[in-house]
């Protein structure tokens, strides 16, 4: 397995992790008051549109020539950062 394979492995495996944790939050925000609905929502909006976008980086890195992956690297950490960290935000807000 080459090191972008890897790469790309790892970074769908936590991309399915994340989505399941969504998933989660959505459960949750289903079962909440409605005033407290209407804020998980919006967060669980942002947490979806941050998760397509590193989807999309995701799909750009496996199209990308075993070259030119490199390259994309530090975007594609950047975005998968700002997810990770906007998962976790939003968690600890939904307790």
């Amino acid at each position: 397995m080459s090191e972008k394979e890897a790469y790309q492995k790892k970074l769908q495996a936590q991309l399915d992790e994340w989505n399941s944790e969504i998933d989660k939050l959505r459960a949750k925000a289903d079962q909440a008051e409605a005033d407290a609905q209407l804020e998980y929502y919006q967060q669980i909006e942002t947490l979806r549109e941050k998760q397509q976008e590193s989807s999309r980086k995701l799909e750009e890195l496996k199209a990308a020539s075993d070259d030119a992956w490199q390259d994309m690297k530090a975007g594609i950490d950047s975005a998968w950062d700002s997810l990770g960290r906007s998962l976790e935000s939003a968690k600890s807000r939904f307790k």
